[in-house]
């Protein structure tokens, strides 16, 4: 991770969107935004997301509002039919078992419906500035590549690495993989010329690279 850190900082690779959100979103727009977010452009989850945000500032707002007027303030968004159903109902039961504020545990957050691994952890470390290691599809896939785990989906590697991953680099390592996954490790045509970690890397189902 070292190594990553002073490589993008040395290349001038600005951090993803969701780390520099950090302390200046509240855990109830990361969380609605992040459920948006799954399986849709940034470009799509955005504008949808300040749309029902409009209408919807907080949980006693978006808990009152009817299903279908929630489909048309997200559309287009991937699976916005689900999506406004569980945002919902989110709302519904953070109002009645918890008071009306968003978890700030792994527990509570896992235990609302649409909420897995990744946005948990993403709300606690982004939301609340708290410890968690959020793991998406770059860091899944790097750390396969570089061969330091033989893992099948993105849940089996936060389970195999955060028990493992030093405490200081638990928040910083989604950031840093992010960035280098969208900007050097490409999950096609890598740019492995320019790697510091290609001695090291058994790049892992790469066939070409740049």
């Amino acid at each position: 991770m070292r190594r990553v850190d002073r490589f993008l900082q040395k290349k001038n690779v600005p951090e993803p969107a969701a780390e520099q959100m950090t302390g200046k979103m509240v855990p109830y727009d990361v969380l609605i935004m992040t459920i948006l977010s799954l399986r849709t452009k940034d470009s799509v989850t955005i504008p949808a997301s300040q749309r029902l945000f409009e209408k919807a500032p907080d949980l006693p707002s978006l808990s009152q509002m009817k299903i279908s007027d929630i489909e048309s303030l997200i559309f287009p968004v991937g699976f916005y039919r689900t999506k406004a159903k569980t945002i919902k109902t989110i709302a519904e039961r953070v109002l009645t078992e918890f008071g009306g504020k968003i978890p700030d545990t792994l527990e509570g957050l896992l235990s609302l419906p649409g909420v897995g691994l990744k946005t948990a952890n993403l709300v606690l470390t982004v939301g609340f500035e708290k410890e968690g290691f959020c793991v998406d599809i770059h860091v899944h896939r790097i750390l396969n590549r570089w061969g330091v785990i033989q893992t099948h989906s993105p849940d089996e590697t936060y389970h195999i690495v955060e028990p493992v991953l030093p405490r200081k680099w638990k928040r910083r390592a989604n950031a840093l993989l992010v960035a280098f996954g969208q900007h050097f490790c490409r999950p096609v045509s890598p740019f492995c010329s320019v790697c510091p970690l290609l001695p090291d890397c058994n790049r892992i189902e790469v066939d070409k690279h740049r």
